[in-house]
């Protein structure tokens, strides 16, 4: 008896390993489609090969896509550049807005110039925890020729190398312009030298807008450094009215100093012209931007 169970056991198939299959099969589309941001890696659960198919069903869903890690906040977006970090929006699955300053070659001594940088040198991190769980780079970055020391025109969209399909986007507000008392918030992955946490993104405390330019918006709001480029959101949506642009700032993240914000919809060509460009269109094809001219406070 003791030979035929012997027999019987070497007959036997051997076990399946199909969960441990599909979770590098995951693994590897993750990093095909973006992989993780250098330094900021974020650990995923492993399921035994024992667990049945409902685990095999969960271990799809992490690794594959990775867009199921997202949330809808994830549309706010960390810019790094080789001067600096900055924030954005994701306002189309190709396109992203953000500070047209934040976009621009640093002089020897920390100064802004006009040069854009070359978009190989800019990557975005996606993922608004300590860690980002994915990165993409832009192929190209549409700006006017003005704003690129903060203020009128500090508008700039980069157009991204492929498009980000199932992670949500905010709504560029083009088409309505901001009203005097409109309140609105801002976010973004600003630090500032009293913050005790790490980076990550924030909701900021805005409030009312005290007065606009054709051009600007004005309010008072805690803004800290790192979150230039960050969106304006109609308090209560999903609308983006505008940018951080500049603010005075202190080493609390508490605190509410004036502020100024780019206003987007006195530079829809710039969103025009970056949809041109996403959909194929070189950039030298189309006509050069402009701008449009600051007028004061109302």
């Amino acid at each position: 008896m003791e030979g035929t169970h012997a027999k019987a056991a070497r007959r036997r198939p051997p076990r399946s390993h199909k969960p441990w299959t599909a979770a590098i099969a995951g693994l590897v589309a993750l990093t095909a489609l973006g992989g993780c941001a250098a330094g900021r890696t974020r650990k995923l659960p492993v399921t035994p090969a024992s667990q049945n198919a409902e685990s095999e069903s969960e271990l799809q869903r992490l690794f594959n896509p990775p867009f199921a890690l997202a949330v809808p906040e994830d549309a706010v977006v960390r810019i790094v550049t080789p001067g600096a970090t900055c924030t954005g929006t994701l306002i189309e699955d190709d396109l992203i807005l953000t500070a047209h300053h934040c976009m621009v070659e640093r002089g020897a001594h920390g100064e802004y110039t006009k040069r854009v940088l070359d978009p190989e040198r800019v990557k975005v991190e996606l993922g608004g925890d300590y860690l980002a769980w994915g990165e993409v780079a832009p192929r190209a970055i549409i700006a006017p020729p003005c704003g690129t020391e903060g203020g009128a025109g500090d508008v700039a969209v980069l157009v991204l190398k492929r498009k980000l399909v199932g992670l949500s986007t905010m709504t560029a507000r083009l088409d309505t312009p901001p009203k005097v008392g409109e309140v609105v918030d801002p976010m973004g992955f600003g630090k500032c030298a009293l913050s005790g946490d790490g980076i990550k993104r924030r909701h900021r405390e805005g409030g009312a807008i005290r007065a606009l330019t054709g051009e600007t918006i004005h309010l008072e709001a805690s803004i800290c450094p790192g979150d230039s480029g960050g969106p304006i959101i109609a308090r209560g949506s999903r609308e983006v009215l505008g940018v951080v642009s500049m603010a005075a700032m202190d080493a609390d993240d508490k605190t509410k100093n004036r502020a100024v914000m780019a206003r987007i919809d006195s530079y829809r060509l710039v969103f025009a012209h970056a949809r041109l460009v996403a959909d194929g269109l070189a950039p030298n094809e189309l006509p050069p931007l402009e701008c449009n001219g600051a007028s004061p406070p109302k």
